[in-house]
């Protein structure tokens, strides 16, 4: 397994970032799975089975801001072709540090392997852990790189009510590690805002390539 990504985002994750130099570093993605871009202030990361040299024909041929080349549309359709993969979103990517003690929410674990929540987690990370909490679920496995992931799902009836943002928490305080991460979709303003307010901090734009 290539270790680049891990070495990249552990940087990141103590506010170390890829030179702002409008450049992008290609490197071999951390496995199987795991193939995508991250995009940083001014400096991109593609981790996937390319040539640099295409990688970086293809950007110079969007014809966009090179600092944005890399999240353009564009781009991301070549990358799928050239691959053979497909994508889904391009998410906010953040990360937060753990928190001593238990979390102040009550959680209950779901073990059940043939949980569908379980199941669908387990297709996108490994290790994975479910907890639920009246009106919503929180997910925790390890995803890209073997970075630990904190996913969260309140039912719309108690929308409103701080439970994101409470169950975005106690992943804080349930991760093994010393940090946790999470996705967002920039147009999901709920979602952006409960993990901002769990004090997840924004590091970078993150578009994953899964297996067609």
């Amino acid at each position: 397994m290539n270790d680049e990504v891990a070495r990249i985002l552990a940087a990141a994750a103590r506010g170390e970032f890829p030179a702002m130099d409008g450049g992008t570093t290609v490197v071999a993605p951390p496995g199987v799975r795991d193939w995508g871009v991250l995009a940083f202030t001014a400096h991109s990361v593609v981790f996937a089975d390319v040539d640099p040299g295409w990688v970086r024909a293809e950007l110079a041929a969007t014809g966009s801001d090179p600092l944005a080349a890399s999240m353009n549309p564009g781009f991301l359709a070549r990358l799928t072709e050239r691959t053979g993969r497909r994508m889904n979103t391009i998410d906010l990517l953040t990360v937060a540090g753990a928190l001593p003690g238990p979390p102040p929410l009550e959680l209950r674990e779901i073990e059940d392997p043939d949980h569908p929540r379980v199941a669908r987690a387990l297709k996108h990370r490994d290790e994975v852990r479910v907890w639920a909490a009246d009106g919503g679920v929180l997910v925790l496995g390890r995803g890209v790189a073997g970075r630990w992931e904190a996913a969260v799902e309140v039912d719309e009836a108690v929308r409103h009510r701080g439970l994101g943002r409470a169950l975005a928490g106690a992943a804080r305080h349930l991760v093994p590690g010393p940090v946790v991460w999470a996705q967002q979709s920039p147009g999901n303003a709920r979602s952006v805002r409960a993990f901002q307010a769990a004090g997840y901090r924004p590091v970078a734009s993150e578009a994953l390539l899964t297996a067609a």
